[in-house]
């Protein structure tokens, strides 16, 4: 078999969306809605917390659309979205001495790390 025929091959098995990355996407809009519901219900203390949260949020969306469509530009937001989160949990466990967090802050950083992958970037445009 010739190398261009072995390339090729390798471009077609690299097409469409790993699950992995759709659940990621799932679970990111999912934080986003819980954020944006804290925030207007006043669950976040402090006034500066609208103005941290918010944009958080609308940028995880809009990058959650674009990894969806499987641009790099969103992927790159959704990356940036999930080491975020994952030290605010840790940043959030500290404050508030609660471990439990911790869970959910290794949750974020797998879903970090998974994003990372050259499975997943080789897939994007």
């Amino acid at each position: 078999m010739s190398e261009n025929a072995e390339v090729k091959k390798l471009e077609a098995r690299a097409q469409g969306m790993l699950p992995g990355v759709a659940g990621i996407c799932l679970f990111m809009l999912v934080v986003s809605l819980v954020g944006v519901v804290g925030v207007l219900n006043g669950q976040f203390p402090g006034p500066g917390a609208r103005y941290g949260v918010l944009p958080v949020c609308t940028m995880i969306v809009v990058g959650v659309f674009g990894l969806l469509r499987l641009k790099r530009w969103g992927w790159a937001l959704v990356l940036g979205g999930t080491l975020m989160l994952s030290l605010g949990y840790i940043f959030m466990s500290r404050v508030t001495h609660n471990s439990g967090l911790l869970v959910m802050a290794g949750l974020a950083l797998c879903f970090f790390l998974y994003l990372v992958r050259t499975e997943v970037r080789d897939r994007l445009r």
